[in-house]
């Protein structure tokens, strides 16, 4: 193998499955994650087909899908609720999988956590990296406890804000797209059956999914408000005075949230490294690297996709700076056709007057083009 020893910086989605899947593959992992505790926490995610897949080889599909609500089809609503169109979703993991779930993102999280301290992972938990230094055949870290550790290869999994970006000089950073999202889990009406989003409305669309037997996941994209509202506990008032206007379940969905729900809301950002994601033994992977507008629900999915990918490579036999050199060649486009698709979304929903806008079209494209091999 081209490893034996790797750090992975960061326990989410990308941490956590690269983490599993090298432990699996016979590779010591060690993974530092910067929060002191590590387990699930925020609201629903859509998980499409290709993630399912991810999710599949390393052993925690069928405890993700005990608690998640599969469907194959997507409603495109008025603002009103009456219905515009009904599509099939493409089942982008295989036509064996869902071609999407619905899940609380705890649920996910937790079913990864727990699969990867049975795996025998190392996990140090509110620990982060200062810097490293590399020779030909290692690199040495250092962490914020003072503590050190030589690998193999280092990982920085460590999302959208990445530190470890920044320590290989990579000097691009995630921007603003122009609009911003309210999410909130509440009570599923028995009718909600799969994924809806409702146009035309005041905002730029408001929509829903399914997670669980009774609940549900909903969300209002709307301008860039105020950046000090952004984060977990945004006003529920405020929600319901920006996304008054839209009816249908939606409205009921948000009408009957407890005063007390917990609201998050965040200016939604985007970032492509076009430039190499590694330098020697040491480089960035899933949001740290790329990161798209959550529009085609891909996000968790290019974060899976990459680590098992990289998994797969880094295990096999080869130079481990050829091994990063053709990973990044099998990723690039996919990455790069998902972000440009979905900032092309985010395009339109802002200027829904654009000629030949087609959000339904450029959606099914996108995910009729992810059927293919990550």
């Amino acid at each position: 193998m081209a490893v034996s020893k790797v750090l992975v910086v960061g326990g989410g989605i990308t941490g956590s499955v690269l983490a599993l899947a090298l432990a699996q593959r016979g590779v010591a992992v060690e993974l530092v994650e910067i929060s002191p505790q590590w387990f699930g926490v925020g609201h629903g995610i859509t998980v499409q087909g290709n993630a399912l897949k991810a999710l599949r080889s390393v052993g925690v599909l069928d405890r993700v899908l005990a608690k998640a609500v599969p469907f194959d089809l997507m409603r495109l609503r008025r603002a009103d609720g009456g219905l515009i169109v009904e599509l099939e979703t493409p089942h982008t993991g295989g036509d064996e999988l869902p071609s999407t779930v619905g899940a609380l993102r705890a649920d996910l999280q937790n079913a990864l956590c727990d699969a990867v301290y049975a795996a025998g992972v190392s996990v140090r938990l509110g620990l982060s990296v200062t810097g490293f230094e590399q020779a030909e055949d290692h690199v040495d870290v250092r962490f914020t406890d003072g503590s050190s550790g030589r690998y193999d290869l280092a990982v920085g999994a460590d999302g959208l804000n990445s530190q470890v970006r920044g320590m290989l000089g990579i000097e691009t950073r995630p921007h603003p797209v122009g609009m911003s999202i309210f999410r909130v889990v509440g009570e599923r009406p028995p009718e909600m059956d799969c994924a809806e989003v409702y146009y035309g409305g005041p905002r730029y669309k408001a929509g829903y999914s399914p997670i669980s037997d009774t609940q549900c996941y909903a969300y209002l994209l709307d301008e860039n408000l105020d950046p000090a509202l952004i984060g977990p506990r945004a006003p529920l008032t405020l929600l319901r005075e920006r996304g008054a206007g839209y009816g249908g379940v939606w409205g009921r969905v948000v009408a009957g949230l407890p005063e007390d729900t917990a609201v998050d809301y965040r200016w939604i950002e985007a970032v492509l490294v076009d430039e190499p994601w590694y330098r020697g033994r040491v480089m960035i992977a899933g949001d740290a690297a790329h990161a798209c507008p959550p529009l085609i629900a891909q996000g968790a999915a290019m974060c899976a996709e990459d680590a098992v990918v990289l998994a797969e490579m880094v295990t096999g036999e080869g130079e481990l700076g050829e091994i990063l050199k053709a990973f990044m060649e099998r990723r690039m486009p996919r990455v790069r056709a998902v972000l440009d698709n979905s900032l092309q979304l985010a395009a339109w929903e802002i200027r829904p007057e654009t000629p030949g806008a087609d959000p339904a079209r450029i959606m099914s494209e996108t995910l009729e083009f992810l059927r293919a091999e990550a």
